[in-house]
Parts: C-alpha cells; structure tokens; sequence
C-alpha cells in the first residue's frame, strides 16, 4: 500500500491534483489516490486541476460577476438578503460575521433555484434554507451563468467524493443517497474591496467550512491563507486554472477526524485593491443524516476536533441553519427570532 504520510511538509504549495489521472489507467489512477488520501488527512486542502472545466465556462461567469458588482448600489440593495427568510441574496460590506467580527466584502449568496418551503410547527426549522434566488433585473444573464455554475461544479464534486472515498478505501457511493437531486448546494459570488477604514484586515476570519467540499476559484489578487500543521496560517499562492479544494465538516464527522477540515481565512488586501472570488459548496439535502464511513483506517482515526461553541449535528440542516444565524444575524433578527438564543 502507498505511504500516506507526510514527509517534510511544503508550506509554500499546498497539494496540486489532476483530477484527470482517473481516466488514464489503473497506474496513474492510484498514484491520484495516494495524492488524495495523503491531501485530506494531512492537510485538509490541496489544488485541484484536470477537472474538465473550461476557461469559457470560467469566463462566463466571472464576466456576469463583475457586471453584477458593477452594478449601480441601488440595483445590488434590491436584492437584499435582509429581504430573505432563505438568507439569499446580496449582502453589504461589513454586514456578515465569523467567529463574531465582521467581514469586510460583499457578496450575492445563490443556491438550487426551489420554490420556498415554509416550516410547519412539527417540522425542523432548516426548510426555510429552501426557497427562490434573488436576481438582478437589469442582469438577466447572470442567473444563468451562476445556476449553470452550480450544475457543472456539483458534477466535479461528485465525482471528487467518489474518488476520495475510494482512497482511503471506502465504497465510491456511500453518500450518494445524501445528495441526488434534493441536494443543497451553495455559491457565492464575492467582493473583497480592500482594506476596511479602520485598518482592520479581516475579510473573512477563521473558520472551517460545514459541508463536504468547497470548490473555490479565487482571482491572482491573493489572501486566502490556510492553517497548517506548524499552527501559522500561510498563503494560497492562486493557480491559473486550479480549484482550491479543502473539506468541511461533515467530512471530518463521517470519518471520525481521519479527515480534516481545516481552519482557513482572508486577509484583505490592501489600500483599494479588489479581489473576487467564487467559493462553491457541495452540501448534501438538508435532512441528510451523516452515517459513519466505514473505512480500512476507522481505528487509527484520532476523534474529531471539539468546540463546544461550535456543536455539530447529524442532519446536515440544523449544521446550516446553525452557521446562517451566526453569519447574518440581520437576517435571523427580521425573520427567524423565535430561533435565536443567547448562544447563537
């Protein structure tokens, strides 16, 4: 069996994986999943290439992107997540929080287009993650550049899932069941304006995401920076072509912290600089239960990590609905107050 051990870690990189060396015969195959298995235990993160998606296909949204940012203000407020009991839409700079402080970018929040789903009293208070996008008038193509986007990086994901799963030893499938068509993705469109005027560089602060997968594709700007095993953070270095891959929580649940979601962060950038960027997140259906993977290595796994502010759940959308309170409470104060509490 190959090594998955880390041997003289590079803080300079972080893993870099064809994704396309599945498709190239059993040898080639193999060594992607030495690379993966070694990546999700050891690191968390890693780049991803070969994935099949097209400078075009890029290009059509990051251009439907920069034209929604370019939007007069008025035309971006109208789509207001404050107006969302399905915290959708656009959210000003400094309005949504991590770890309590506020991250200084703005953002338009999208997921699977679905009719709203109003919770009844004996139903979990998650479905109103359900419902309808919120979109420009004035854009008309950036719906379909973002929902095409969600479609052609869910198919990435999925087959990632599956090839990781196989390598450390786990049936390809297991978690089909928890995504099919009732899956709950969700995509970001982000703008990092530079520096707040207070001299605060927190873009986003310290946080591990609470999914499968995160799929992010960030510009040449810089400031993504991730935690690594010395406990500092260091930069992600943007790759042309490349996805930034890292694990959410889920992931280090299901098999016990075998694999690691890891701590990660934004710095500003500097001055007036802009950065954007477009972090997408695999999520199973909201009333998805997370079984235990069974796997080859399940006795060596060391336990997850705790945080006893931070609880996890079994049903994927109490995880959510937890993480979606925190992160815009303007949003949890207008519509969902009977669901806040002191620790919230």
């Amino acid at each position: 069996m190959t090594s998955h051990t880390a041997t003289n870690p590079s803080y300079e990189q972080l893993p870099i994986i064809d994704l396309s060396a599945a498709d190239r015969g059993s040898q080639a195959r193999a060594l992607l999943h030495a690379q993966l298995h070694s990546a999700a235990h050891d690191v968390g993160f890693f780049q991803l290439v070969g994935h099949g998606v097209t400078r075009a296909e890029t290009d059509a949204l990051l251009t439907a992107m920069r034209a929604f940012f370019a939007l007069p203000e008025a035309d971006r407020l109208a789509l207001d997540n404050v107006n969302s009991p399905h915290f959708r839409g656009y959210t000003r700079t400094g309005d949504e929080r991590t770890a309590g402080a506020r991250d200084w970018r703005d953002q338009l929040d999208i997921g699977a287009e679905r009719p709203a789903r109003v919770p009844g009293a004996d139903e979990p208070p998650y479905w109103w993650l359900q419902g309808p996008n919120q979109w420009p008038a004035a854009l008309p193509e950036l719906r379909s550049a973002a929902l095409t986007w969600i479609d052609r990086l869910s198919a990435v994901a999925e087959r990632l899932l599956r090839e990781l799963l196989t390598a450390i030893g786990a049936p390809a499938d297991f978690y089909a069941p928890a995504f099919g068509e009732h899956a709950h993705p969700h995509l970001k469109l982000v703008r990092y304006p530079g520096r707040a005027g207070d001299g605060a560089d927190q873009g986003v602060g310290a946080h591990k995401d609470y999914g499968f997968l995160t799929l992010l594709l960030q510009d040449t700007v810089g400031g993504l920076q991730v935690q690594r095993e010395d406990g500092l953070f260091h930069d992600v270095p943007p790759a042309p072509g490349a996805f930034v891959v890292n694990l959410g929580e889920l992931l280090e649940v299901a098999t016990n912290g075998y694999l690691v979601a890891t701590n990660h962060r934004v710095v500003s950038p500097p001055g007036a600089t802009e950065r954007f960027s477009v972090p997408f997140f695999y999520n199973p259906r909201l009333d998805a239960r997370i079984q235990p993977l069974p796997f080859p290595h399940a006795a060596t796994a060391p336990g997850i990590t705790t945080d006893p502010s931070n609880p996890l759940y079994a049903e994927y959308g109490y995880n959510e609905l937890k993480g979606k309170l925190r992160a815009h409470p303007l949003v949890a104060e207008r519509h969902h107050g009977k669901l806040l509490t002191p620790a919230a």
